[in-house]
């Protein structure tokens, strides 16, 4: 069972969330969850809502498909956080001038995945194979082929016009 979450247009930068996004990548959804909850982190809060949202995806699409549902078994499989839109702001300066105030904003994106997948069939080698069309294209790939004389490079030269 997969399932994704995406919060767009948070109000922080892209590059503090992404020092809380590292943390959770890859980890189990229940070992995310306790490094969210407890970290000091402003982005720790948004980043932990999309989780939350994501395994709950999970769960409805779990319950449409009429399939088995533990959380516990769920993992971030993949966990990003882009650059949104920014907002451009400005401020008075000295002698009349103004300067520029970007508030950056930006997309987090959480997908979750069951740990345990079926694993895929392995291909069975078929029986009438013989052992001289391995070596046939060896053989192939071992004479490269060589370039014609005409892919040289011709030195011209100009004369001087006076």
């Amino acid at each position: 069972m997969e399932a994704r979450a995406i919060q767009r247009t948070v109000r922080q930068s892209a590059r503090k969330m992404r020092l809380v996004i590292d943390l959770i990548r890859g980890r189990g959804v229940a070992e995310a969850d306790a490094i969210l909850r407890f970290s000091k982190k402003r982005a720790a809060r948004q980043i932990h809502k999309v989780l939350k949202s994501a395994v709950a995806n999970a769960q409805q699409a779990a319950q449409r498909q009429n399939a088995p549902f533990d959380a516990d078994q769920l993992r971030v499989k993949y966990a990003v956080v882009n650059e949104g839109a920014t907002l451009k702001r400005f401020t008075a300066a000295a002698m009349g001038r103004a300067t520029p105030i970007l508030k950056r904003t930006s997309h987090v994106e959480i997908h979750v995945a069951s740990d345990t997948a079926p694993a895929p069939a392995a291909k069975a080698a078929p029986a009438t194979a013989t052992n001289a069309e391995p070596k046939a294209k060896a053989k192939a790939k071992a004479k490269p082929k060589k370039k014609a004389a005409a892919s040289k490079k011709k030195k011209t030269t100009k004369k001087a016009s006076r």
